[in-house]
């Protein structure tokens, strides 16, 4: 029987150093999530917000979507009312999720309408700044959002309607020259 011959301790230790480097360049190029990117899930509303309550927004997923913190529970927030560029009608649907960013504080408060849910699960809401700003007409008002009207959630939209009428007129953001050329709604149709 042949012995083998021994392996050097430098060998091993090279073998050993070629393994971690590997490693550590896959995991650098390896997508792990950070805690606030990981799907939570959403917490049961069990108390309903009957006017305003103060909220942390913890996260912008796109021109009409949030994150948020609400009596120390997380949500995912759809604004009411509201219909954004998606994130794949380049460049308005990144324009308009930095332009809700810069709408945004930290604390906003948040009111519901009359149905509470969408189909997806997000929470149905209106956001507020701390001076009175409601985040939704403001989108809207600031040509980065469409109004979408979903009865029986329709307690703004009156001030919706008139935001729009006023963004398409000073042809303000996707009412523009070089505005959006295809509605949400329909790109989303389209596209899944």
């Amino acid at each position: 029987m042949k012995r083998r011959p021994p392996i050097k301790i430098k060998y091993l230790l090279a073998a050993v150093a070629a393994f971690l480097i590997s490693l550590s360049v896959f995991l650098e190029r390896t997508h792990i999530p950070v805690p606030h990117e990981r799907p939570v899930p959403e917490a049961p509303l069990k108390i309903p917000i009957k006017e305003t309550e103060p909220a942390r927004i913890l996260r912008v997923h796109d021109g009409d979507t949030v994150s948020l913190s609400y009596r120390g529970r997380r949500y995912k927030v759809r604004l009411i009312g509201i219909d954004a560029p998606e994130l794949g009608q380049r460049p308005w649907g990144f324009r308009s999720k930095e332009h809700l960013k810069e709408l945004l504080t930290e604390r906003v408060s948040i009111e519901m309408d009359v149905q509470g849910r969408d189909k997806y699960g997000r929470l149905l809401a209106y956001l507020r700044k701390e001076d009175g700003t409601l985040i939704n007409e403001a989108m809207v008002e600031d040509g980065y959002a469409v109004l979408l009207t979903i009865p029986p959630n329709v307690k703004y939209v009156d001030e919706l309607k008139e935001a729009q009428t006023e963004a398409r007129h000073a042809q303000r953001g996707i009412w523009g020259e070089d505005g959006l050329t295809e509605s949400p709604s329909d790109y989303r149709e389209r596209t899944q």
